[in-house]
């Protein structure tokens, strides 16, 4: 389950700003980062000593550049490796993790795929490593939920396509909350909601309905002949 936040970007604020800023919201809001998962665009140095300096547990996905780091993605048994990362004015020391899976036909492909990830603070297994962070791409769900009900505009003032953002991420916030409230089975092991019984297209539709009685749309017209 995927909550969303999002801020309209600036082309004068850095991704360091970004994220600094998104942190010091998250603790605002009294939640705790328990690990960090962000995607390659996030891959360089000011990043990496950003998150570093200030502590905070996190997994990047690497990005396969440089004969090193291809070497280092090269094997057959999942591991862990240290790599100096060279920025334009800085290097990073950081700790590498190999998950290692058989494609076994997957996508056409034969023999084995090494998955390498950044990490920090965190002492998992390899393969625990890639399924946490596989799990960040509810994110991506979120973006395609979030363009069914996004209103439909062709301006370009930034104020309103950001206003309609958050229209539609306030929506998809709010049905997952309504999953989680109501629909999750009730039992000892670990929380599992049941999302076949209220799906996201059966809450637009209910939205739908409320709108179509709220402002009183006339669905027949009398004809004339």
């Amino acid at each position: 389950m995927a909550y969303c936040i999002c801020f309209p970007v600036e082309q004068k604020k850095t991704k360091v700003e970004y994220l600094s800023h998104f942190i010091d919201l998250i603790k605002k809001l009294n939640f705790k980062i328990k690990v960090l998962c962000l995607d390659r665009e996030f891959y360089c140095t000011d990043m990496f000593e950003f998150l570093q300096n200030n502590n905070v547990l996190h997994i990047v996905r690497v990005i396969k550049i440089g004969e090193q780091m291809k070497q280092i993605l090269k094997g057959s048994k999942s591991r862990c490796e240290q790599y100096v990362m060279q920025g334009s004015r800085k290097k990073i020391l950081l700790d590498i993790v190999i998950d290692v899976k058989y494609l076994k036909g997957k996508r056409e492909k034969r023999g084995c795929e090494n998955l390498g990830f950044v990490v920090f603070g965190v002492k998992w297994s390899p393969r625990k490593v890639s399924t946490i962070y596989r799990r960040r791409f509810a994110i991506e769900s979120s973006y395609r939920m979030r363009d069914v009900v996004k209103p439909k505009t062709s301006s370009k003032n930034a104020n309103i396509r950001y206003f309609y953002t958050l229209i539609s991420f306030m929506l998809k916030n709010i049905w997952l909350y309504i999953q989680k409230k109501h629909f999750t089975v009730v039992k000892r092991d670990p929380q599992v909601i049941d999302e076949d019984k209220f799906r996201f297209d059966m809450f637009v539709l209910l939205i739908e309905e409320w709108l179509r009685r709220k402002l009183r749309v006339r669905l027949t017209v009398e004809c004339l002949r």
